[in-house]
């Protein structure tokens, strides 16, 4: 009969999130032979190993990715039981692991957490900041338990569920040439020096998705921060097409100018991603409710 405790998941959890015995010791509070023994006694258990050996470090092999969310789940479920089975009605506590893309991660965080933080202080908010296909491809491998991203997702095993509006703006300099003009046709971006995001990212694909509606122009830097991005603009080094959540403040002081361009559409949808074979337990749900999304349940 396998007898696997909780405590050897936990142990079998945080090393596939952290990779090394060392670092999931540490989280749980361990020494790191206990931790040790945790793992070989489980994998005893189960008659097979669940990591692949690789350089010092441990990664998931194929049992190991399959067993990954079934233990989140029985953890998950371990912690609603208690909660659930103490008279006085345990506060919600533990960990959330949550993927935001850089606008939202940089810029909308306070809209994102503000809510859950106020009413579930107990609860640890364990918060990575990535562009929209790192986030993806957390929420793929579990690492994260929730994700909100800017750009387009689409895999089967991904639900993806609107959350808010969000603009960009075309920015420039002041002094650019085109800041100057009045009013801005298409044919006046002909040989634009633009400053774009890193492939990946979500600001990126909008940009190209503008740039396609434009005539040639050039790429003169691609850059993986908004902040970075914006800097450039400001030094003149070409235009760029930003949040307009991230440009509030350069456009107060004039170091920038957003370009009045009613013939690109800048919209999109700014979407939170939940994995569809992932265990919705108390704190999950906690949190979609404190979003304010409908439809998920």
């Amino acid at each position: 009969m396998i007898n696997i405790s909780p405590r050897q998941l936990e142990v079998f959890v945080q090393i596939a999130l952290h990779g090394s015995v060392r670092a999931a010791a540490e989280r749980l509070h361990l020494t790191q032979p206990a931790a040790s023994m945790a793992l070989a006694e489980m994998e005893r258990q189960l008659d097979a190993p669940v990591f692949a050996r690789e350089r010092g470090r441990l990664r998931l092999n194929a049992r190991g990715r399959e067993l990954l969310p079934l233990a989140q789940e029985l953890l998950e479920r371990h912690a609603e039981f208690g909660r659930r089975g103490r008279e006085d009605g345990a506060a919600l506590s533990g960990e959330l692991r949550i993927g935001a893309s850089n606008t939202v991660g940089n810029y909308r965080v306070g809209e994102l957490l503000g809510t859950f933080v106020r009413v579930h202080p107990q609860v640890a908010i364990r918060l990575r900041v990535a562009n929209t296909e790192a986030i993806a491809a957390g929420m793929l491998d579990h690492s994260l338990d929730i994700g909100c991203v800017e750009g387009p997702v689409a895999h089967p095993l991904l639900e993806v569920h609107p959350w808010r509006d969000d603009l960009l703006v075309v920015c420039a300099p002041p002094e650019h040439p085109l800041a100057r003009k009045r009013s801005l046709r298409p044919a006046d971006f002909a040989g634009a020096r633009w400053v774009l995001r890193e492939p990946g990212s979500a600001t990126r694909a909008t940009s190209e998705r503008v740039l396609a509606q434009l005539p040639p122009g050039e790429t003169v830097l691609e850059l993986d921060q908004i902040e970075a991005i914006k800097q450039a603009v400001v030094a003149g080094l070409g235009i760029a097409c930003l949040p307009a959540v991230a440009v509030t403040d350069a456009l107060a002081t004039g170091r920038l100018k957003a370009l009045k361009t009613p013939f690109l559409d800048l919209r999109r949808k700014l979407s939170l991603l939940l994995h569809r074979q992932k265990y919705r337990g108390a704190l999950l749900d906690a949190f979609l409710e404190s979003t304010g999304v409908d439809g998920v349940g």
